[in-house]
């Protein structure tokens, strides 16, 4: 326990870092914390909408490795949120990285529906690519990115091997290979693989576990976890302008936070949870004096993306009865690519599979969509009728089947969230262990007797588990245990 439990702790954001920071403090007997959040709602990058009477996650969705390592998995499953099947230990003991296995149904743009079994050749070849991503400087030879490894090695493994094939199969592959490519883009919310460092990338680490949802929504994390602070611990739409700190050792109130409405808020330490993306656009106004060079540069080096879901409802389905996921393959791309040419008019290609959505109501059928990067971007610019036009074409040219019309649609549009800038970090070109380590180092760095102004926590500050909640999780608890541990 810890003694002094009067320190003044304000907590900037009220996202599942920011709760997990508060829940520990206020459990350890600190009696003086409070949050302070930008909008009107807890839960920051998870958020739990509706289309028509299906549940629809906006934000986070899945619980990536749903097995006792993973605090998220142990939370939801002390709430009782998650499905019996999740719960099984078959299920917390597979081992498959970031690759649940579903079943797939296969459409080409010619409204062809494909035989899965003709798709490993492509599907088994990616993985195998991605899982042999060079680990280490030394291995690194000359290839600049991860794309450019993965095109490489593709063009490497199926000169010879693919040799025999006939041209339209070689090209159906190809398409494969890129649906592939910018799913992978989806997962790392990056504009192209190209954007990622090689040895960075091996710095992300899965727990065992096939991936699971919540099934009535993963905002039911976030109410459990709201239910168990003090009611008024969290000011909401209370954004902050600045955090005043001092490269001085004096303890007393050592940090002013100033709120855009005026307020002032004196502290002894404050634990800054905003998105790497708001951090990148607003650090220079939002900390005074300004950011050490060290962690300035690590702001900059992370890389922060967009992935963007489009939810789609349709009358009845059109896919098979068993399918979870739908993969679209372009079958006129001749080359190898997760880039698309001209994006205002092609920005749909950038779609790459489609997630069956399921739902508790029958009669309700409600696909999820995928795009990242610029493509992604511009869709968010986009007038409702157009993001229409364009998928109900895109739907029609791959089922081959002019009648289905979607009933309603729904875009999530978090690059122009003005408090998030963007989906989630990854490793960008020049990224290493450091700029994490950078990300959480504590304001002033003082040797031994830090006096711990200044603290950072969300996911861009968690080394290997970065871009998923339970990383945000976990680093919302680490600074807290750098409090708890500082007054004991």
């Amino acid at each position: 326990m810890a003694e002094n439990v009067d320190a003044k702790i304000v907590i900037i954001g009220c996202g599942i870092a920011g709760i997990a920071a508060a829940h520990r403090l206020v459990k350890s007997g600190f009696t003086n914390v409070r949050i302070l959040e930008a909008t009107g709602r807890s839960g920051g990058r998870i958020k739990t909408g509706r289309l028509g009477n299906t549940m629809i996650e906006i934000g986070a969705a899945f619980i990536h490795g749903p097995s006792a390592k993973n605090p998220v998995f142990c939370l939801a499953r002390d709430y009782n949120l998650l499905d019996p099947k999740s719960l099984t230990p078959e299920n917390q003991a597979v081992d498959v990285g970031e690759d649940p296995p579903l079943v797939p149904n296969w459409f080409t743009s010619s409204g062809q529906k494909l035989n899965p079994d003709d798709m490993d050749p492509a599907t088994d070849l990616f993985h195998v690519i991605v899982d042999n991503t060079p680990e280490s400087k030394s291995d690194k030879q000359s290839w600049s990115s991860v794309g450019d490894f993965v095109k490489s090695e593709f063009q490497r493994r199926t000169a010879k091997k693919w040799k025999n094939k006939d041209k339209h199969t070689r090209q159906v592959l190809v398409g494969a290979m890129n649906s592939m490519l910018k799913e992978e883009c989806c997962a790392s919310a990056t504009h192209s693989l190209d954007d990622l460092d090689l040895v960075g990338f091996s710095m992300y680490l899965s727990i065992k576990g096939v991936d699971c949802t919540f099934p009535s929504g993963a905002e039911g994390l976030i109410s459990n976890l709201m239910s168990e602070l003090p009611a008024n611990l969290v000011s909401y739409s209370r954004p902050v302008r600045c955090v005043h700190w001092s490269y001085s050792e004096s303890e007393e109130n050592a940090v002013m936070v100033e709120c855009e409405d005026g307020k002032k808020i004196n502290a002894d330490h404050v634990i800054v949870t905003v998105s790497l993306g708001y951090l990148k656009k607003h650090h220079s106004t939002l900390f005074s004096p300004p950011l050490p060079a060290k962690k300035l540069e690590s702001i900059q080096t992370i890389g922060f993306g967009t992935c963007d879901k489009i939810h789609i409802e349709f009358e009845s389905p059109w896919w098979d009865a068993d399918c979870e996921i739908i993969y679209l393959v372009w079958d006129d791309e001749e080359n190898i690519s997760d880039h698309v040419s001209d994006i205002s008019k092609n920005w749909v290609r950038k779609i790459s599979s489609f997630n069956v959505v399921k739902s508790s109501k029958s009669g309700s059928h409600v696909l999820c969509g995928w795009i990242s990067g610029h493509e992604a971007e511009h869709m968010e610019t986009l007038p409702e009728q157009e993001v229409r036009r364009s998928i109900t074409e895109l739907i029609h040219r791959f089922s081959g089947d002019l009648t289905i019309t979607p009933t309603r649609i729904e875009c999530t549009r978090w690059f122009h969230d003005r408090w998030t800038l963007g989906s989630y970090c990854h490793p960008a070109i020049g990224c290493s262990a450091q700029n994490f380590k950078n990300m959480m180092e504590p304001l002033p760095t003082r040797g031994k007797q830090e006096p711990l102004q200044v603290m950072f926590a969300g996911e861009a500050t968690h080394p290997s588990y970065y871009s998923t909640m339970h990383g945000a999780l976990l680093s919302g608890r680490r600074e807290a245990d750098r409090l708890i541990s500082h007054y004991s």
